[in-house]
């Protein structure tokens, strides 16, 4: 197969329905969003191993709901910039800010998956006056991150593969071999009884064999981990005792097997604002796939919620 075509990223979703792709400027790069609707700015931003598209079907959710949905591709995935540096979470973040801004919207509700919620709760406490609200998914704030990392055997063992993501070149290439088949192996280990439907799984075969997007997927991983002993990962983790201080809403698949429950329990300690854990019984590392309908009603209610909590 011949590696695919950017443009394989900036396709419709399911049953027709069409989105406007189009490139915004921001943080020295550029980006690629997938948009639908119009109303207040709801932001969304993928994991790994996926790209803006595993938000297709809160897309049209949200934009039925009466919000500007918006999925970006992070930096060196989809269809946005692959620059050579940049993939440090502090800079993932500006990216994510930058595009708020870029859409000419002073604030959004940032909605993260994965990496992409790492750097959700980044951009809240780095930026907290251009996110409105913050909705995380699979993941623990970056603080508990670390600390399970390095102090719970099971997360330790759980997360096995950004360890192995550490080692020079061959993980790139284990991602892109046979048309990317060890990212459908993933999608579906990492999934709960309900895993993403075949097509879907091949879409994101696809947008990983897309040159270089490989390499740009690891290269979050890699910071993360060789940071946690160095200066500037210390440093990092110090800004990120800042408190978030907007509504948080904080959404886990009972057996995700890659982030356990445990680790991302207990995130509120770092939320100066109302705080909602909500567990999906049943469901694994990609929630918002597995049961969308399920997730996208919970995402909304809290969105239209005018006192989340309180």
């Amino acid at each position: 197969m011949t590696d695919p075509a950017p443009s394989a990223v900036r396709i419709d979703l399911p049953h027709g329905q069409q989105v406007t792709h189009r490139d915004v400027a921001a943080n020295g790069a550029r980006f690629h969003i997938a948009e639908l609707g119009d109303g207040p700015l709801v932001l969304l931003l993928h994991g790994f191993p996926q790209f803006w598209w595993t938000w297709r079907h809160q897309l049209v959710a949200l934009a039925d709901a009466g919000y500007r949905a918006v999925a970006m591709d992070l930096r060196g995935v989809g269809g946005s910039d692959r620059t050579p540096r940049g993939y440090d979470p502090a800079n993932l973040a500006l990216d994510v800010t930058g595009v708020v801004r870029s859409l000419g919207e002073p604030d959004a509700a940032l909605v993260g998956h994965d990496l992409g919620g790492y750097l959700a709760w980044t951009a809240a406490a780095m930026r907290p006056k251009l996110v409105r609200r913050l909705a995380v998914v699979s993941m623990p704030h970056p603080r508990r991150w670390r600390a399970a990392m390095l102090r719970d055997a099971r997360q330790t063992a759980a997360s096995s593969y950004i360890w192995g993501f550490q080692r020079p070149w061959i993980p790139e290439r284990q991602l892109a071999a046979d048309d990317g088949e060890l990212v459908g192996r993933l999608i579906r280990e990492w999934s709960g009884p309900r895993p993403p439907e075949d097509e879907a799984v091949a879409t994101y075969r696809r947008a990983m064999c897309i040159p270089s997007t490989a390499h740009c997927s690891i290269e979050p991983y890699r910071w993360l981990v060789r940071s946690l002993a160095r200066p500037d990962g210390v440093q990092f983790y110090r800004r990120m005792k800042r408190p978030v201080r907007v509504p948080t809403l904080h959404l886990h698949g009972s057996l995700d097997p890659v982030t356990r429950t445990r680790s991302a329990a207990g995130s509120g300690e770092y939320v100066e604002a109302p705080y909602r854990w909500r567990l999906f019984d049943g469901l694994g590392h990609f929630p918002h796939e597995e049961d969308p309908t399920a997730f996208s009603t919970e995402l909304i209610n809290w969105l239209k919620d005018p006192e989340p909590d309180r």
